[in-house]
């Protein structure tokens, strides 16, 4: 059985792109909910929200943060970071800005996890360039199917 873990993103601008990372099979997280549903836990406000990543987050082994152009400033994204390293689970990030989402690639973000004020958290990075230096999402993607299970027991532990 596949490891399970937590992902923690930023849903409106990298949902395409964590779809893709869900596919690869290799670990298994929570489910990515569709827009409907997202909104309906949306609706109930910022206590439902975070009910929603508590009951989520409770049985997983490793919360990986999956790192686009924006995601360093998302306060839920941030939420989540302070509650796996409080709980003690193992952290750590992967970018995504080079995976594919309706045909482009993004530019790289910021480290959510200075942002959320901790250090020594690994961050690891699938992307790949073409021979022009420009990001080349097919290959990013191998890197990623290649090497997500091997970060994911890299993550680092609240002492």
């Amino acid at each position: 059985m596949a490891k399970t873990v937590f992902y923690s993103f930023h849903y409106e601008r990298d949902v395409h792109r964590v779809q893709l990372v869900k596919n690869i099979n290799a670990l298994e997280g929570q489910p990515v909910l569709n827009s409907q549903d997202w909104e309906k836990v949306r609706q109930g406000g910022a206590a439902a929200i975070q009910k929603w990543i508590d009951g989520q987050m409770a049985y997983k082994r490793v919360v990986i943060v999956l790192i686009g152009k924006e995601t360093a400033g998302r306060p839920w994204v941030k939420y989540e970071i302070e509650k796996a390293w409080y709980d003690k689970k193992p952290l750590l990030g992967v970018r995504i800005h080079g995976l594919s989402s309706m045909g482009t690639v993004d530019s790289t973000g910021g480290n959510p996890f200075t942002h959320a004020g901790i250090a020594g958290v690994p961050i690891f990075d699938p992307t790949a360039t073409d021979w022009q230096n420009k990001i080349d999402s097919q290959a990013t993607y191998g890197n990623l199917v290649r090497n997500i299970e091997t970060w994911s027991a890299q993550g680092v532990i609240r002492p």
